[in-house]
């Protein structure tokens, strides 16, 4: 398994933020994790990507413990962080650059990383402009490109297509369902139709804990639709209904 996720735990305060949180996801696969704001999806994201560390349990990423092999473990994976921002007077291939540079490759090994992720990617239009000029759809495509700069076979991806139109969003569905061919992608979104249409599998959070872990077609089969089988596990006396696309606003 390249995710492999054991009784993982974090509080705040004395507040749960995850609470024996357990999951796996296997090669050339997207998982949703869902769940309704404040669930935990962005606390277990930021434990997997080392920017938490656990209270208890433990977690492997491509075989890599999380805390004891930390730097292993981050060279497994790339991280698409919720709403990216930042790098704003920087151009695209400037903030590639730095991304390179950061990871200590070598100019030779700078230029080909980066010139195949803009290629892959489709940035070359842009690759001069500002990051801080760009609409929020070429910001994440950029941001994205930060992730997949040293070819991992993990991405995280926290919210990937909120705020983007829905041009943006059909155009960045394909591209992150052409890297699932390949990679393991363990997306968060609040949009049931993109996990509906993208993940094999399903991760389903509530009040800090998984209430829930199947196969998308699971969800569809026992309530009919996803919408309604989502509500059902994650509603709780103030929660609102999981966004669908046409009540995004998008």
């Amino acid at each position: 398994m390249l995710i492999d996720v054991q009784n993982l735990s974090k509080s705040y305060a004395s507040k749960p933020a995850a609470q024996n949180v357990s999951f796996s996801a296997k090669a050339g696969s997207i998982i949703g994790l869902l769940g309704s704001n404040g669930a935990g999806k962005s606390t277990i994201m930021r434990m997997l990507v080392g920017s938490l560390t656990p209270d208890a349990g433990q977690a492997f990423i491509n075989g890599y413990d999380i805390v004891t092999q930390r730097r292993q473990a981050q060279h497994q994976l790339g991280y698409l962080p919720e709403s990216a921002l930042g790098f704003n007077n920087l151009s695209v291939r400037e903030f590639l650059t730095f991304t390179a540079e950061s990871r200590g490759f070598s100019e030779p090994q700078k230029r080909t990383l980066i010139d195949n992720v803009i290629d892959q990617l489709d940035l070359g239009d842009v690759r001069h402009k500002l990051l801080g000029t760009l609409s929020k759809g070429w910001r994440q495509r950029s941001w994205l490109g930060q992730a997949l700069l040293h070819n991992p076979p993990v991405l995280i991806l926290d919210e990937p297509t909120d705020g983007l139109d829905p041009n943006q969003k059909a155009q960045l569905r394909e591209k992150l369902k052409y890297l699932g061919q390949t990679k393991t992608i363990l997306m968060s979104t609040h949009i049931l139709e993109e996990a509906e249409n993208m993940c094999e599998r399903l991760v389903v959070m509530r009040d800090s804990q998984l209430v829930a872990d199947g196969p998308t077609a699971q969800f569809l089969d026992q309530n009919g639709r996803l919408e309604s089988a989502i509500h059902a596990l994650t509603a709780t006396n103030t929660d609102q209904p999981a966004k669908t696309d046409n009540k995004a606003g998008s």
